[in-house]
C-alpha cells in the first residue's frame, strides 16, 4: 500500500555481480492505479542519475555479504528521516541478532571470469 517500502536485495558487486544498474525500481502498477506517485525504494544496487522519487541505493555492506538488507523481512517497519539523515529498521536488537545468526550467504554463482573475483 502507500505506506510500504520496497526493498531489493542482491544488486551489489557480490550479489549481482559487478553491481549492474538494477536500482531503477518502478512503483508497482497497482499503486500507480490508486494514485500513489512516490514509494520509498531501498536497495544495495545502483542506478543512473535520471531516476525519480524517494530511493536509497548503494546500501553497504550489501545483502550478499550479510549487510543490513539481508536481515529485513516482510512487514518490518522502516523509517527514513531525511532531515536527520537517518534510515532506521524498527526491529529489536535481539531479533536482528537471531536473524544474523541464522543468515547464510547465497551460493557462489560463478567459477570463472572476472566476476569470480567479487565472490
Amino acid at each position: 500500500d502507500e505506506d510500504s517500502v520496497l526493498v531489493m536485495r542482491g544488486g551489489g558487486p557480490v550479489g549481482a555481480p559487478g553491481m549492474p544498474e538494477w536500482g531503477n525500481l518502478p512503483i508497482p502498477k497497482t499503486l500507480l492505479e490508486r494514485g500513489v506517485r512516490d514509494l520509498l525504494r531501498i536497495s544495495d544496487a545502483r542506478m543512473s542519475g535520471t531516476h525519480y522519487g524517494s530511493c536509497v541505493l548503494h546500501v553497504s555492506p550489501e545483502s550478499a555479504v550479510g549487510g543490513p538488507l539481508a536481515l529485513v523481512r516482510d512487514g518490518d517497519p522502516i523509517e527514513l528521516d531525511l532531515a536527520a539523515r537517518r534510515l532506521t529498521l524498527h526491529v529489536a536488537d535481539a531479533e536482528l541478532a537471531r536473524r544474523r545468526a541464522a543468515w547464510t550467504p547465497p551460493p557462489q554463482k560463478y567459477a570463472r571470469g572476472f566476476t569470480r573475483l567479487y565472490q
